[in-house]
């Protein structure tokens, strides 16, 4: 189950990018286009933040994406370094979700809280178990 959780959650992170990558573009063209200009800054400028942007988050958002389709391969958590990554993208998430509900609608809120619940469910499915403490030894006391 856990595997088919993980492999879900790079699925969703993949399709996630291309969707945030494809509307921060369409957003870059229409600034563009139209000359749009906000406190005196270059339409041009404007587009470019939006590419660099919106291509970061979805490069991130790909990152995390391989990161959870090597834990489902592996069929272990990934290190440190890994978990603290997929919280960071969790944490994402959940503000990006809250967001999006103002800007474009409940719905929008909605799949972001799935991905959120994937992303979780994939920390927790793979979390470390817990050991009992070890016994204590002449050389410990």
């Amino acid at each position: 189950m856990r595997r088919g959780v993980a492999a879900g959650t790079a699925v969703v992170l993949v399709l996630e990018a291309v969707a945030i990558g494809a509307v921060n573009w369409i957003l870059g063209l229409a600034v563009r286009h139209q000359e749009m200009s906000l406190g005196g800054l270059d339409s041009g400028t404007m587009a470019a933040g939006s590419w660099a942007g919106g291509g970061l988050f979805a490069l991130f958002l790909v990152g995390c994406a391989v990161l959870v389709a090597r834990i489902a391969l592996r069929d272990r958590m990934a290190g440190r370094l890994g978990r603290i990554a997929l919280i960071v993208c969790a944490v994402v998430q959940g503000v990006v979700g809250a967001l999006v509900v103002g800007i474009v609608g409940w719905p929008a809120f909605a799949l972001l809280m799935v991905i959120l619940a994937l992303l979780v469910g994939t920390l927790l499915l793979y979390a470390p178990e817990d050991r009992p403490p070890a016994a204590l030894t002449s050389t410990d006391r």
